[in-house]
């Protein structure tokens, strides 16, 4: 199987673990992150984090916030594979329930991810994410 081949699964794979994310599971996330010290993770609720330890924390709290979340869809702007490292940059459409509120929320992500081959698969090891906003303009 070539590294693109390999890496389009890791890419569903990942897709999945953000699905069970916004149920307020982290763990399959987590998996797919390295848990290396040059892990850094930038999410959109302005933690910057640096290392496996903080970046798991990070994904832990920020899980703990979601729940009864789905996926509405991935739209892949631009992804590049090497043998060495791949990255994906793309936006990610999802709805749930944040915090307290009971209401379903549209969650709409520009993220850009950067994996390298750990082992027999590929790990995240670094991830930047940003939540869209839609803006108004006056004619």
């Amino acid at each position: 199987m070539s590294a693109l081949e390999n890496f389009d699964q890791v890419l569903e794979q990942y897709h999945l673990a953000i699905g069970e994310f916004m149920k307020g599971n982290p763990e399959p996330a987590k998996e797919m992150f390295s848990h290396r010290d040059d892990v850094t993770l930038a999410n959109p609720r302005g933690v910057v984090a640096h290392g496996w330890r903080q970046v798991a924390q990070a994904m832990e709290r920020a899980a703990s916030s979601r729940r009864e979340g789905e996926i509405v869809g991935f739209e892949v702007v631009q992804k590049k594979v090497t043998s060495e490292i791949a990255y994906v940059v793309e936006l990610e459409r999802m709805r749930g329930k944040f915090g307290g509120r009971e209401e379903i929320a549209p969650y709409d992500l520009r993220a850009t991810m950067i994996f390298r081959p750990e082992g027999a698969t590929w790990k995240v090891v670094h991830r930047h994410a940003d939540q869209i906003q839609a803006t108004e303009t006056s004619a």
